[in-house]
């Protein structure tokens, strides 16, 4: 039987276990730097920076949606982001993912959110497919552009340099 809860710091390492085995299946085993302090502090802390549900199967964790709130400047509204879903190999076609996946729906409704969005790798036609089948659309005309951490400091740093030339 299958329940869907939000995750409490007791599930903690749980969530992390999840993290990694969706690094694995995405082709990135090594790429999880995120620790059990960082989760607590960072979904569990006096100013959480995520959310997360997770789902049980008679009792036991088969997955995970890991979300934050986002904003739309274009829409004057916020709305959510989702980081992770996933669910664990031997749960899979029991209708655990759309379960998470409307659920974090139905809280962007109750919270007035008008977006829903999430990120998914092109090489991954099954999940590209559920997406389609749950009403998604994949914006093609955009890209991800990311600086990474260890480019961030001398991004940062301009800011200082900009500012005296200015």
């Amino acid at each position: 039987m299958l329940n869907i809860r939000p995750a409490t710091p007791a599930d903690v390492p749980q969530i992390l276990a999840f993290i990694r085995d969706l690094a694995t299946y995405e082709r990135y085993p090594g790429a999880v730097y995120a620790t059990e302090a960082d989760l607590h502090r960072d979904g569990f802390g006096p100013t959480p920076r995520f959310h997360c549900l997770i789902a049980d199967w008679d009792n036991a964790p088969a997955g995970f949606a890991l979300y934050f709130h986002n904003y739309s400047t274009w829409r004057g509204h916020h709305g959510i982001h989702v980081e992770d879903l996933f669910v664990l190999p031997e749960h899979r076609g029991r209708g655990i993912g759309k379960a998470l996946l409307t659920r974090v729906a139905a809280i962007a409704v109750e919270e007035g959110c008008h977006r829903l969005q999430w990120d998914v790798l092109e090489w991954n036609a099954p999940a590209i497919g559920f997406y389609e089948q749950m009403g998604a659309t994949m914006m093609k005309e955009w890209r991800i552009m990311r600086v990474h951490y260890e480019s961030l400091p001398a991004l940062a740093a301009q800011s200082n340099r900009l500012a005296l030339d200015a």
